[in-house]
């Protein structure tokens, strides 16, 4: 007799069945604000499709982006730690839909159905790896590493859906400040990726799996 295999648990389907009070889906347009930075902390939030750029303002003005987020992820979890107002802001990158679900109601959920907890406490503990190793490679790479990684992320190296590669639409100078550096050292890295062949520009932004070489060569 064959053993049973256990299925994964199905965030998205949960989250969309009847059981779940009080979620509402919500879709955004490029550019579109989810919350701003100060805004009330009162939702959690779940991507289903699109991307969303989180990023911080700080009091001269000068803004910093901290995170890009895909299907799959969830944002606005500050608030499951008390945290009364939001402490970045999250903008649509692309057409983006999300599920909001109330504070008090994914408590519940988190306590009551273990394999949403076992999912959410994974995510949370590989957003935690992904900021030490973000530290790690801002402190010790070169410019051109991190453009690489930043890159390779973005396209979801790694995760199940193998065949997306092809970016939402970024601007050089997000992506100079995701990294640390400069537009004119993006363009020009961006420039020597494509003539390696490590991306392409066919209506968006494929990101080819040759483009580790760049992560791993010493």
């Amino acid at each position: 007799m064959k053993p049973k295999v256990k299925r994964p648990f199905d965030v998205e389907a949960f989250l969309h069945s009847a059981g779940v009070g009080g979620r509402r889906s919500v879709s955004y347009q490029p550019a579109d604000v989810i919350f701003s930075q100060g805004d009330r902390a009162d939702s959690i939030f779940y991507i289903q499709e699109g991307a969303v750029r989180l990023s911080v303002l700080s009091s001269a003005g000068k803004e910093a982006i901290v995170a890009v987020l895909g299907p799959g992820d969830f944002f606005g979890e500050r608030a499951l730690a008390g945290h009364p107002v939001r402490l970045e802001a999250a903008t649509a990158m692309t057409a983006t839909i999300v599920v909001a679900v109330p504070k008090q109601q994914m408590v519940r959920l988190l306590h009551d159905q273990h394999g949403l907890s076992d999912r959410f406490i994974a995510y949370m503990l590989a957003r935690n790896i992904r900021i030490e190793e973000d530290l790690v490679d801002q402190l010790f790479n070169s410019s051109e590493k991190r453009l690489a990684r930043t890159l390779l992320l973005l396209a979801r190296y790694g995760k199940p859906d193998q065949d997306q590669r092809v970016l939402p639409r970024i601007a050089q100078e997000t992506l100079a400040d995701m990294i640390g550096t400069t537009r004119s050292r993006v363009n020009f890295f961006m420039n020597k990726f494509r003539k390696l062949g490590f991306i392409e520009y066919n209506g968006g932004l494929k990101v080819n799996h040759s483009l580790l070489t760049v992560v791993l060569h010493d």
